[in-house]
């Protein structure tokens, strides 16, 4: 099967030395995102910050893209994405950027052109919410976090 979707990418002039986001194998799911920095960044031990990708792009309507993290940085240094997944709307048309966060021990250097999160394009529905005056009855009912006894 196979699903295949156009998307129109703006390479911003501090990205002109940098590669397009790219899958690194025929079945990945995410397109890798690299930091477009002008020079190396050390994220200290709690801290967070927002990481320029150098391009911008034209989500087709009906999808979103959504950042995620990449689970090297995360299990060897602790680093992921604080607002995982982030979406990108189909509408959004500025620079994309990553917001990195650093769970780990020690402080760690992010450099041009790393490979630092990835980007996974998905259809999306939108819902038309209908106000009731209650809900259908379930065997699950309002039991929220922990209810069904997992964790």
């Amino acid at each position: 099967m196979s699903n295949h979707v156009t998307i129109k990418v703006q390479r911003l002039p501090h990205a002109a030395d940098l590669p397009l986001p790219r899958y690194e194998s025929a079945q990945a799911a995410g397109l890798d995102l690299m930091a477009c920095i002008p020079a190396d960044i050390t994220l200290g031990a709690g801290k967070r910050i927002r990481i320029p990708c150098g391009f911008a792009i034209a989500i087709p309507a009906g999808y979103e893209a959504q950042v995620r993290p990449r689970s090297g940085l995360a299990v060897k240094h602790g680093i992921t994405v604080l607002n995982s997944p982030g979406t990108i709307d189909a509408d959004y048309r500025g620079e994309l950027g990553v917001l990195l966060i650093n769970h780990g021990e020690d402080a760690y250097t992010i450099t041009r052109g790393m490979r630092i999160a990835q980007m996974v394009v998905a259809p999306v529905a939108q819902a038309a919410l209908v106000e009731v005056e209650e809900l259908c009855e379930t065997a699950r009912g309002a039991g929220g976090f922990g209810s069904t006894g997992l964790g």
